[in-house]
């Protein structure tokens, strides 16, 4: 027993030195984990912003990539889809994800596929023009080039589809325009060309068919002003080179101006003409203009109504913030297929009846286009045998076209 107690104090030391240790360890182990859980923390934190970052930039390169106006479709080195953007989808107008299909199978066009499969073997910038099928005609170049990696390798084939679809349809219309205006002048040419030359080969001798020769010339003559005036009306028109001075109009008082004007065709052919446009509609128009529309629409019912018939002008306030204008005559009416398109230019129902009448073709269409230019809108009902009835409406004095309403009720109000 003495000699336990004379190592009792190397014993407690020896303990203490343990529990020491013991808490060295221990805490050293803590500093550890703790350093250990901070780096895992801040690498977590770093993935996160890094993942935050990648997905912000894959964001914003797809909002450019289908913020494009040219369609993009990406092809892969084994001749099937990898991506492809809005754009192409609105063009090819499709549905579903064209990734991971061949050209034959996304598009059905042997065409592409060709020029794939050779982009696939050559390094090459190629081009082609492209018509895309589809209800309606519509039209594409294509830009398509190898993509090469930064070593050299072919990583797939990249085109741009540029629409062609509407500079085709300008190109189209300007043929058509060009050659209805050259078929337009190109008749009373002609024909006041044929009778200076019987003139000039011993007709001008006799008097009586002198005059009558040279009668038929200026009535060519006036023809072709017509002519030449209206197609500088539309140009002007639709280049927005005529202004539109709205002010306060009474209708009353301009179609009054025009019936009386065009009242001496109408005792030609023995048509009445009718002003039922009440004294206090006013509407906020170019009166000038509006006269021009007025002319056009009565002077037409005049022309192609029934002989000893009635062609009436009436009008009546809307529902909404608009009134509605319609000249009405009894005459044979309008073909079914023929009302869409009567507004377009040069297009004729009857063309030989047309031209006998003196018609350029183009009074309708200028007739919707200042309509239009005032924010209205125009359209002609008709039923064979029945008549027709010319529409269009203008916002009224006090306040602009209520469009929500027009267009719900597509301007029908009703008139007697």
């Amino acid at each position: 027993m003495d000699n336990w107690h004379d190592y009792w104090p190397f014993l407690v030391f020896a303990a203490a030195l343990v529990v020491v240790l013991a808490q060295t360890l221990w805490a050293q182990r803590r500093v550890r984990r703790e350093r250990q859980l901070a780096r895992q923390e801040y690498t977590e934190a770093l993935l996160q912003k890094q993942q935050v970052v990648i997905a912000e930039a894959q964001a914003q390169m797809e909002t450019l990539f289908n913020s494009m106006s040219e369609g993009v479709l990406i092809v892969g080195p084994d001749g099937r889809v990898q991506l492809f953007n809005q754009s192409l989808r609105q063009l090819l107008q499709f549905e579903g994800d064209l990734r991971g299909q061949t050209i034959l199978e996304a598009l059905r066009s042997h065409e592409l596929d060709n020029l794939v499969k050779r982009l696939l073997k050559e390094r090459a910038v190629l081009s082609t023009d492209l018509e895309l099928g589809g209800t309606k005609p519509r039209y594409a170049h294509i830009n398509a080039s190898a993509v090469i990696d930064k070593t050299g390798q072919q990583r797939g084939v990249m085109l741009v589809f540029h629409d062609q679809t509407r500079l085709r349809q300008l190109e189209n219309t300007r043929k058509e325009f060009v050659a209805n205006v050259s078929h337009e002048l190109r008749t009373p040419l002609t024909l006041i060309k044929g009778y200076v030359e019987t003139l000039l080969n011993g007709a001008k001798d006799d008097p009586s068919v002198a005059a009558r020769f040279l009668m038929t010339i200026d009535k060519h003559a006036d023809r072709l002003t017509f002519l030449i005036e209206d197609l500088l009306t539309i140009s002007r028109l639709e280049s927005g080179q005529v202004s539109i001075n709205l002010q306060p109009t009474p209708l009353r008082e301009v179609a009054a101006r025009v019936v009386e004007d065009l009242a001496a065709r109408a005792v030609e052919r023995q048509i009445t003409l009718v002003n039922q446009v009440p004294a206090d509609l006013q509407a906020s128009a170019d009166g000038d203009r509006l006269q021009q529309v007025f002319f056009n629409l009565v002077d037409n019912a005049i022309k192609y109504g029934r002989p000893a018939g009635l062609v009436t002008v009436q009008a009546v306030r809307g529902s909404g913030k608009f009134i509605q204008v319609c000249v009405r005559d009894d005459g044979p009416g309008i073909p079914a297929e023929a009302r869409d398109r009567v507004f377009e230019r040069f297009y004729r129902v009857d063309k030989a009846r047309s031209r006998d009448q003196g018609g350029t073709g183009l009074g309708l269409a200028i007739v919707k286009h200042i309509v239009q230019a005032h924010g209205g809108m125009v359209w002609v009902e008709s039923e064979l045998g029945h008549g027709a009835s010319f529409f269009f409406t203008l916002p009224t004095a006090n306040g602009k076209s209520d469009f929500a309403d027009m267009a719900s009720r597509h301007g029908r109000a009703p008139l007697s």
